[in-house]
């Protein structure tokens, strides 16, 4: 899938856990839905970390090109060192490991224990990079050109500091779900699970499929490209991503985001 499917598939995703939470009685907050889905989307970016032309790859200028460079050394080393003989050779990291079940959940749980740990300025940069990934999916197509990037880094950077203000009242929502002192923001790193399992799960509906499972081998590969038969998958950028499944998650998002404001 591209940036601006992932994102919208990612708030919408979260959206969907509001809907559900609300039904089994741990209702969000507001500004959890509205920060969760923005976190969300963003998220739902960041496993193309491993292509240099991806969009998260170019969001923060340099900084973002050069991780991605070693991000998708570090993926294809992992890739050489645990494939089994029926895994193709392959020249690059792109879609290996930042596109698992076990680097969602890692990247999660870091983003957890940071926000626990470091205090208002790492909740501060959680939110910022998120925000800037967000802007950059959802309004992929005002934020083309290099001329853009300081006005999304100047808008993120607002909405972090806005949304962490609202966050922290008591009120805002810091210990949604998780109400035991010290665990204040804990919540974080879910949003950012689901975003990176949501990329997955759409990359796996593409040609290529998704290696989500690793490292669990499935027969001769350990990096099994888990999908639907080949007759329903689709290229990505294609019509059906662009005509059918965008607006599919705008309605979801949207049903999703009423319910959990019990509006409906």
């Amino acid at each position: 899938m591209m940036g601006p499917a992932h994102s919208l598939s990612g708030a919408a995703a979260w959206l969907g856990v509001g809907a559900a939470t609300a039904a089994a009685g741990h209702p969000m907050p507001w500004p959890v839905l509205l920060a969760g889905a923005l976190i969300c989307a963003g998220a739902a970016l960041a496993p193309d970390l491993d292509h240099k032309a991806a969009t998260i790859s170019r969001a923060f200028g340099p900084v973002s090109r050069g991780l991605c460079e070693i991000v998708d050394k570090l993926s294809y080393a992992v890739y050489k060192a645990t494939k089994k003989r029926g895994d193709p050779r392959r020249s690059g990291g792109h879609r290996t490991l930042t596109h698992t079940w076990l680097w969602a959940v890692l990247i999660g749980a870091g983003t957890s224990v940071l926000a626990i740990t470091g205090g208002r300025w790492a909740v501060l940069a959680i939110l910022f990079v998120h925000m800037v990934l967000a802007i950059e999916g959802l309004l992929w197509r005002a934020t083309r050109g290099s001329s853009s990037d300081v006005l999304v880094w100047l808008l993120a950077g607002t909405s972090a500091w806005i949304l962490a203000g609202i966050l922290d009242k008591p009120d805002g929502g810091a210990d949604w779900l998780f109400t035991t002192p010290g665990q204040e923001y804990l919540w974080l790193g879910l949003p950012i699970v689901l975003g990176a399992l949501v990329h997955d799960i759409g990359d796996a509906l593409t040609v290529s499929g998704c290696p989500i499972l690793w490292p669990i081998p499935v027969g001769r590969k350990r990096w099994y490209p888990i999908g639907p038969p080949k007759a329903m998958r689709f290229r990505a950028g294609s019509w059906v991503e662009l005509k059918v499944l965008m607006p599919v998650f705008m309605l979801l998002g949207g049903v999703g985001g009423a319910a959990a404001l019990n509006f409906i």
